[in-house]
């Protein structure tokens, strides 16, 4: 029989199959196989004599040079931060975020942000007016950013050996295709193949390029998994488009720490940095209700304190609700039963409310104790000490465990006047005090909530 001249490949990972599956067999998808052309075999030319492959020879640890790398400082302390400094020159660099979010209107920024630097921006979703319009709008006037509207990526990566741009920006890798491959725009060869050739012109001409990805409902970059795997950072613009807020988190870094994040306002003409993310977080908190704590988080290196609501009510159905907004559900789930197992709270009959203001998400745990503090406080209806920043891990048996870096944190708290900090107890030893804050040990939840309510 003849061979099918097609295949279907998940577009999550890359798995090929003969026929069509409801199922990825590899990833577990459902509804990812998608039909692909094959691609066409390729002849190659036998050499008439085989040339030998260039001797590379191993050179000991102590002989490769340290010698460093000057980075493209964009003077936006928040943006700087998040790259570890500085753009570093031949990286590859991809940036995903919600539609609408704000990505490229960042990107558009780097002509502001690099006035002396060349900056080509290849558009595939829009057009070179469309471009035009939204730099006009941000007060952008500037020589220095070349626009392309192609999807080519043979015709784009001829254009920039001309204008030789010190900057690279794609918007976005599902648009460019790779002519000798079949398969659409946006499927896992092309997206696959794009960046490969990407990454070499980085690579060898030492000009940092921008990917802006598009992302999935789940919230994951679209395309293959192995996209994440071959550039050298990864971004996420996050945020709300109904608020102003956005941040920009780093998830990957070659060249500088995970993890960290950048604080940004949107305003009519562009993002605005914002320099103390704390103060903005807690500028719009009301004192005197219940259900409101205050919790410092580590996002990076740098602290940041930020507001922690809940509301617990009676519920009107045989299930009640458990609904969370910037905080993993599965772990309030872990902390409402260590509540009601622990404090004698019954939860059962009440639907909980938790919401982290400002659109931040904490995934660290020294956020537990704020949070339990919260949801008691909501459901005994008094207000928790309004001048307290809480501060703790809280294990099954109630207990509070200690978390890092504690010292950055009090300092933070500290800065911002708030008058006392419940942390572990187990900390109290050996730790530096700021000046004008009263630290206050605690050992368990039940003391943690004596004392703030």
């Amino acid at each position: 029989m003849a061979r099918s001249s097609s295949r279907y490949v998940c577009q999550a990972c890359g798995y090929e199959a003969p026929r069509w599956m409801g199922r990825c067999p590899d990833c577990g998808g459902w509804n990812t196989l998608v039909e692909e052309a094959r691609p066409r075999p390729v002849r190659a030319r036998v050499p008439q004599r085989r040339a030998e492959a260039p001797s590379a020879d191993p050179v000991p640890l102590s002989a490769v040079p340290l010698d460093e790398e000057a980075r493209l400082v964009t003077g936006v302390a928040e943006l700087d931060r998040v790259l570890g400094g500085g753009i570093v020159p031949g990286s590859l660099i991809l940036l995903a975020g919600d539609p609408g979010i704000g990505k490229s209107t960042l990107m558009t920024e780097l002509a502001r942000y690099l006035p002396d630097r060349r900056v080509l921006y290849v558009t595939g979703e829009e057009s070179v007016r469309q471009v035009r319009l939204r730099a006009r709008r941000l007060g952008i006037e500037g020589e220095n950013l070349l626009l392309l509207a192609e999807t080519n990526l043979e015709a784009i990566l001829e254009a920039a050996r001309r204008a030789k741009p010190e900057v690279l920006v794609i918007d976005s890798i599902q648009t460019v295709y790779r002519p000798e491959l079949e398969s659409a725009p946006g499927s896992v060869s092309q997206v696959r193949e794009s960046a490969a050739l990407l990454m070499h012109y980085a690579k060898t001409t030492h000009v940092p390029v921008f990917l802006v990805g598009h992302v999935t409902k789940e919230g994951a970059i679209a395309g293959p998994r192995v996209l994440e795997h071959m550039v050298d950072t990864v971004l996420y613009f996050e945020g709300d488009r109904h608020h102003a807020y956005r941040i920009l988190r780093a998830v990957k870094n070659r060249f500088g720490a995970t993890h960290e994040i950048g604080v940004f306002e949107m305003h009519e003409t562009g993002l605005r940095a914002v320099d103390n993310p704390s103060e903005l977080f807690l500028s719009e908190r009301r004192y005197g209700t219940s259900g409101s704590t205050v919790v410092c988080t580590l996002e990076g290196t740098r602290p940041v304190l930020v507001e922690i609501q809940a509301l617990v009510t009676p519920t009107a159905y045989g299930t009640p609700q458990r609904n969370a907004t910037g905080f993993d559900y599965r772990r309030l789930q872990m902390l409402l039963a260590v509540l009601e197992k622990r404090e004698g709270l019954r939860l059962a009959a009440h639907d909980v409310f938790v919401n982290v203001v400002g659109g931040l998400r904490l995934e660290e745990p020294a956020a537990d104790l704020g949070v339990l503090v919260a949801v008691a406080s909501s459901f005994r209806d008094i207000p928790a000490d309004t001048g307290t920043v809480l501060i703790g891990e809280v294990g099954l048996g109630g207990e509070i465990r200690g978390v890092g870096q504690l010292d950055v944190r009090l300092r933070e708290a500290a800065r911002l006047g708030f008058r006392q900090a419940l942390v572990p107890a187990h900390h109290l030893k050996g730790l530096l005090r700021p000046d004008g804050l009263e630290v206050v040990g605690v050992r368990s939840l039940h003391e943690a909530l004596d004392y703030v309510l």
